[in-house]
């Protein structure tokens, strides 16, 4: 298969640098209050004032690690540092716990008690900006940030179940994936405390292994405390961008620790799940499917997000570069030629984020409270790094 390696490195690193990086720091720091304004149309206009706790997480790990890792670009670090300052100032209640929106000044406006992913992006973009300037202070909050939350994770008095524990006990995927991948961020910035962190990371690889279902070769977003299948609406449910996620996740730890039989339960699960994702009529991941077939439950689940796309494109490349099986780069091509003919706006740079099934595009905005500078730069990123550590 043709491909031609040096030239799609270098066109995925000036797609971030060039295209998607400027248009959120041209549109969205906030020059009176700081950090973020990520609710924008297609041109970048501000249609909602409210600020992500997620996306100030999110996007201050793009910037860290892209002036870490890909240029040197000192608007990159400031924004970083702008986004981190604000997080830390406004992010947090009196009891340790963050928010998941404010308004613009960092007033208080939603706060999800029964998640922490706002705790792991934080941890995350600190280990970032440490990576990124050379400053370690952050590293000791950033620890003790993420020990409350596994801490949090025992407490049902803190986190409250979203099902009744005594009817139906039921545990998901989500966690164990975003610790994952949180402590791989804070081992690559605080590497004196690597055996720790390999300790944790396998303990959370263990638990996503028991979310594959063997008998479905699916991997399911929630199972009964034994992974076993709960025949409802929510057990059935399978999400395969976020398992592909997953997937590379894993892989991206088999290439750290050179683990062959990570590389074997990556391209499994990847392997599983492209099978449920892939649109063979018209292309593109879908969002949700029924592991047991039956009508999904939820309106939008044969929609065309952006992020399901992104993950997708990562753990392709990457499963082609760790195995040198061609089936994955024909995946890889296969969808980045389709999502070069939807997602990506000629005119006003970035990528629109919701199409219908055949295409169809639903809504031309480019942020809201979970679209926003996270998934597609992310994207380009690790798609540009996994090239670059592959040799090309």
């Amino acid at each position: 298969m043709s491909y031609n390696f040096s030239s799609k490195k270098d066109e995925y690193k000036s797609t971030l640098s060039e295209n998607i990086l400027p248009f959120w720091l041209n549109n969205s720091p906030d020059s009176e209050f700081g950090g973020f304004l990520t609710a924008l149309d297609r041109k970048g206009s501000i249609i909602d004032t409210d600020k992500s706790i997620w996306v100030h997480g999110r996007f201050s790990w793009v910037l860290g690690s892209a002036y870490a890792d890909v240029e040197q670009r000192q608007e990159w670090l400031d924004a970083a540092g702008s986004g981190l300052d604000f997080l830390e100032k406004y992010g947090f209640d009196d009891d340790g716990r963050m928010y998941f929106r404010v308004a613009r000044d960092g007033r208080p406006v939603i706060k999800r008690i029964r998640y922490f992913f706002s705790e792991l992006f934080a941890v995350s973009a600190m280990a970032a900006w440490c990576r990124a300037s050379g400053d370690s202070s952050r590293i000791k909050p950033a620890r003790e940030l993420l020990a409350r939350v596994i801490s949090y994770r025992s407490n049902p008095d803190i986190l409250i179940p979203k099902f009744d524990p005594v009817v139906r006990p039921a545990k998901g995927m989500a966690v164990p994936m975003i610790l994952l991948n949180t402590v791989q961020e804070l081992r690559r910035a605080d590497p004196g405390n690597t055996p720790e962190y390999n300790r944790m990371i396998d303990s959370f690889i263990d638990e996503i292994r028991g979310y594959l279902n063997y008998e479905h070769k699916a991997v399911l977003e929630q199972t009964g405390p034994d992974g076993e299948l709960q025949d409802h609406f929510e057990g059935r449910l399978l999400t395969p961008g976020h398992a592909i996620e997953a997937a590379w996740f894993i892989l991206a730890e088999a290439r750290e620790r050179k683990d062959k039989k990570l590389t074997e339960l990556g391209c499994t699960i990847l392997d599983w799940m492209w099978e449920w994702g892939w649109d063979k009529e018209y292309g593109g991941i879908i969002y949700f499917r029924d592991v047991l077939h039956k009508p999904a439950s939820e309106y939008w689940h044969d929609m065309k997000f952006w992020w399901p796309q992104n993950e997708a494109a990562i753990a392709t490349l990457m499963a082609w570069t760790d195995t040198g099986d061609d089936k994955y780069l024909e995946w890889h091509t296969r969808l980045m030629d389709w999502v070069e003919k939807l997602f990506p706006d000629k005119e006003y740079g970035e990528w629109f984020g919701y199409f219908h099934r055949d295409g169809r595009i639903s809504t031309d905005l480019k942020g809201n409270m979970y679209k926003g500078p996270f998934h597609v730069p992310r994207m380009y990123y690790r798609l540009w790094e996994t090239l670059e550590q592959a040799g090309y």
